[in-house]
């Protein structure tokens, strides 16, 4: 298939990369100057289970792509999904099925204003991975990921799952599932708790974890995200969460979440909007109550935006 990668940090290298690797057609697509350059001058240099391998796949600024593609995974951060898909619109044929992978939630409101809705796959990915500069990732260990059509119809159910063959062929350790929505609530929910405070308190999720003040932090999160996702239709059990979220901060261990690695390591902006102040805003906007943990959050790390003067 020829794919492209709409996004080509950190996760979405190492898609593009395990997908280049199986035999298909890659295009690596993304807006940071110096990782085009660099992978264009030196090559794609990628640490994989601690072994370096340095590779060449083409890659381009959104505006230069032209040739229609099978598919699209989108990896761009949830604040430029819009602007991405506007410039990519030369590769997006009657045909071409569109991968939303981004954290966060609601962004098929956002993907329904250029893509058929029966074109438009929703996933959800527990990998992990990390940019150690331009043009370099590194990555290692196992997780999983999760594909279902938008659509539900027959002919979508089945291109779900010839994409899902794909990734899981290419490693990627892919799944279709009946209820990817459940999936997308629940990943949220991991990151609405746990990368904006390692971003605020500067520390890897197994230092957070160790704190006898986790527990209490993350409940009182997780609880605004069960009450906002059942009233959205999707049910999550709050003690399972606060458990599931704080093991899997000890077994993953020294990996710093993405909001720290935008916000602290790069003062990048960050994706809070659509994780935590997503809860903040759908209890005010659609139920008239508030979330007030995930509020003031969301603010802090707006605080800390402009403090690190982030770009």
């Amino acid at each position: 298939m020829k794919v492209a990668i709409a996004g080509s940090g950190a996760i979405g290298s190492r898609f593009g990369y395990m997908l280049h690797k199986a035999g298909n057609d890659v295009i690596l697509i993304d807006k940071w100057p110096e990782h085009v350059n660099t992978i264009r001058s030196n090559g794609f240099t990628v640490d994989e289970d601690n072994k370096q391998h340095v590779v060449n796949i083409p890659i381009y600024y959104p505006n230069e792509v032209n040739d229609v593609v099978d598919v699209v995974f989108m990896f761009t951060k949830s604040m430029g999904l819009g602007d991405m898909l506007e410039d990519i619109k030369p590769i997006l044929g009657p045909k071409t099925s569109v991968v939303s992978l981004l954290n966060g939630i609601g962004h098929e409101d956002v993907l329904k204003h250029y893509i058929p809705m029966e074109n438009i796959f929703l996933g959800v990915t527990i990998l992990t991975s990390h940019l150690e500069g331009p043009g370099h990732v590194a990555f290692s260990g196992a997780g999983t990921t999760e594909i279902q059509n938008f659509v539900h119809g027959e002919s979508e159910a089945q291109m779900a799952r010839n994409i899902v063959k794909m990734l899981d062929d290419a490693g990627l350790n892919t799944s279709y599932s009946e209820d990817v929505k459940f999936s997308i609530w629940r990943k949220a929910c991991v990151n609405g708790a746990m990368n904006a405070t390692c971003a605020l308190l500067d520390c890897n999720l197994a230092e957070f974890a160790a704190t006898n003040q986790s527990e209490p932090i993350i409940r009182s999160i997780v609880k605004e995200f069960v009450n906002i996702a059942s009233q959205k239709g999707t049910q999550l059990d709050e003690g399972e969460m606060v458990q599931y979220i704080l093991e899997s901060a000890r077994n993953i261990g020294s990996h710093y979440p993405s909001m720290h690695q935008d916000l602290v390591q790069n003062h990048r902006l960050t994706e809070v909007d659509f994780l935590n102040g997503a809860i903040a805003r759908m209890a005010s906007e659609d139920f008239n109550t508030t979330a007030p943990y995930n509020e003031l959050t969301t603010r802090l790390i707006h605080a800390k935006e402009q403090v690190l003067a982030t770009r």
